[in-house]
């Protein structure tokens, strides 16, 4: 793995949406339009956090080799934030999408509460990066008991969000890379170019090692692609060597 300075992060700021489940993530993460909802403040100091339950490793052997394989059992994991408004939505969120609305306009607290389904998405914004987790569905409900600790600071809800698999889906939740996308291929030119568009370019020529070259064989004389340590590389026809073809 190299070094890649653009793909620190620190948060400055921050959103968290709902949406109906199964809503694809939005093309543009900083602008999300409707269905995306935000859910409201956020508190400043716990901003976010995964917890998970499960993932307990069992070394399976032999009679000939102990330690064969080792097999997982699975993994369930919980997103955690603490929402700090208090108007019916949240209080929904907290104490169960089954919450009656009393005559009165109070939120009645369910004595079967059901977590709220819907699709979940945590935006974080670093200067120019940003940086998201994408559940297409997921259960959101309390995570921990409330409290009111003092008259100095926000009151919150800490709520819980628990991603699950979503149709045919193999994943529960996704997250966006930071740094550029990863080349995958390159093709041959004066210089060449990465696939997919708007990948960035391998570090070094060490970096090249899983990237397709297009065409496969050799190149040409002349043809080269750049590479991130100001150096370039070319397909040689079986392997990526240093400078351009020729």
């Amino acid at each position: 793995m190299a070094i890649n300075d653009a793909a620190t992060l620190v948060v400055g700021s921050g959103n968290y949406l709902t949406s109906p489940t199964g809503t694809p993530m939005p093309d543009d993460l900083l602008v999300p339009v409707s269905p995306w909802q935000n859910v409201g403040h956020t508190s400043l100091e716990d901003v976010f956090g995964i917890t998970s339950e499960g993932g307990e490793a069992t070394t399976i052997g032999s009679l000939q080799n102990k330690s064969l394989r080792t097999k997982y059992s699975a993994r369930s994991e919980t997103m955690n934030f603490t929402l700090q408004q208090f108007d019916t939505a949240a209080l929904k969120l907290y104490y169960g999408a089954n919450s009656p609305i009393l005559p009165d306009g109070s939120v009645g607290v369910p004595a079967d509460p059901k977590p709220t389904e819907a699709a979940f998405l945590a935006i974080f914004i670093d200067g120019e990066n940003h940086f998201a987790f994408y559940a297409p569905k997921a259960e959101i409900y309390r995570a921990d008991d409330m409290a009111i600790a003092d008259t100095e600071t926000l009151a919150g809800l800490p709520l819980g969000v628990k991603p699950m698999t979503y149709g045919s889906n193999s994943w529960t939740y996704a997250v966006t890379p930071l740094g550029g996308t990863v080349a995958t291929g390159a093709t041959a030119g004066s210089p060449g170019s990465y696939t997919p568009s708007g990948a960035v370019a391998p570090a070094n020529i060490a970096e090249l090692a899983g990237v397709i070259a297009t065409p496969t064989a050799a190149w040409s004389t002349g043809q080269y692609i750049d590479l991130a340590d100001s150096t370039t590389a070319f397909w040689s026809g079986t392997a990526w060597a240093a400078g351009k073809a020729t």
